[in-house]
């Protein structure tokens, strides 16, 4: 079946309106906050409230609860060119996690509108220090007592652009039996920061995304009403894994969006740059890594807009969206990488975003599942027919 992915004029107006917004409010503080390793407050509210005025903000959560009703192939058109800075600065366009789409009852009037109205912001506390790859292996853990339930455990490397004011909790409340074994009940709360015995600390600075906050949660007897329960009780680690796939695919959006800007720099700098009397361009050595990075990046498109195509109709499995964040994350490894060797040492200085883009683009083979364990989610995908 012949697909047509060339975008709408929607879409096209869509992408123009957030590489504006990108080059006008975002780019022109890179080299500012990387250097001070962090976004002052009143910037953030600045890009939040330009964002809210460009009507970015929340755009992907649905139309009739506030948000901008963007369709899954327009949102990673869209995070393609959000893709293209750093998420300390542009985690402030918003971006409210789908997940609370999940809240029912009092919950939508606590948490789900007031974030999509920008009001307050949400963590996501799944990975714990010994619970990271291996997300089975959560250790935090939550008792009944009554209608109650009392939570005890940690969490760190939970990413957000400020200090959240509640968190998207995963704890174990339980065993069930499988024909497999025991497996771990996994519930997930909403726990509002500043309830008592619960704990937000920064964590430690990062290289990739130097500006984009990392917090580890500490809760000791933290008492929450079982009306804080999202979903079902026991169900948690089925909202978990529908949340996931579909953010490794707007991680894939976002490191073509990464590459492209690398590979226009380093294109720009070769058709510039002289040495031995000509452009650098005009050596193979150059040309030929131009031409690998131009290719590497439309696969990456390709694959990531075709993914989101099945996203959007349904077919999407969750070894599609491990193919797109493998293949995305370390295509922009590399190009970025070829770009500041195309650069050479000015490809390192600060006085340019490509050092950036580098130190940015590692990370996007370890946060939302390693590519390893992307690599176990495909294979086991594509070996499961064929088991006796």
């Amino acid at each position: 079946m012949a697909l047509d992915f060339s975008p709408t004029d929607e879409q096209r107006m869509l992408v123009e309106t957030v590489r504006t917004f990108m080059e006008k409010e975002i780019f022109p503080h890179e080299r500012e906050t990387e250097r001070l390793g962090e976004v002052p407050l009143e910037l953030g509210e600045q890009i939040k409230k330009r964002s809210k005025e460009y009507g970015l903000y929340a755009a992907n959560m649905p139309a009739e609860i506030g948000g901008g009703g963007l369709d899954f192939l327009s949102i990673a058109m869209m995070d393609r060119e959000i893709g293209k800075s750093t998420w300390g600065l542009c985690g402030w366009i918003g971006r409210p996690s789908q997940i609370l789409n999940a809240c029912e009852g009092e919950q939508r009037e606590r948490y789900l509108l007031p974030s999509i109205r920008g009001e307050i912001k949400e963590g996501f506390g799944l990975t714990e220090p010994n619970a990271g790859s291996d997300a089975m292996g959560i250790q935090t853990r939550a008792v009944r007592d009554g209608d109650d339930w009392i939570i005890n455990g940690s969490k760190h490397f939970i990413s957000a652009v400020r200090k959240p004011d509640f968190i998207i909790l995963f704890v174990v409340t339980g065993m069930d039996e499988t024909p497999k074994g025991p497996r771990k009940r996994i519930t997930c709360f909403l726990v509002d920061v500043g309830t008592p015995g619960f704990e937000i600390t920064r964590g430690p600075r990062p290289v990739s995304h130097r500006t984009y906050h990392n917090y580890q949660l500490s809760f000791s007897d933290v008492r929450v009403h079982r009306r804080q329960i999202m979903g079902e009780e026991g169900k948690g680690f089925d909202l978990a894994g529908s949340w996931l796939a579909n953010t490794r695919l707007l991680v894939a959006s976002n490191c073509c969006g990464k590459a492209e800007r690398a590979l226009q720099i380093a294109t720009q700098w070769a058709a510039t740059r002289k040495q031995f009397g000509q452009t650098i361009g005009k050596f193979q050595g150059v040309s030929f890594k131009l031409a690998d990075m131009a290719t590497e990046l439309a696969a990456g498109d390709m694959l990531t807009l075709h993914i989101a195509w099945k996203y959007m109709n349904g077919t999407m499995t969750n070894g599609d969206a491990a193919m797109a964040k493998i293949f995305c994350s370390e295509m922009a490894q590399r190009v970025t990488d070829h770009a500041i060797q195309i650069l050479g040492g000015m490809g390192l200085m600060d006085e340019l975003p490509l050092e950036m883009l580098w130190r940015d683009t590692r990370i996007e083979r370890i946060w939302d599942g390693t590519n390893e364990i992307q690599r176990h989610i495909l294979s086991r995908e594509l070996l499961r027919p064929h088991e006796a």
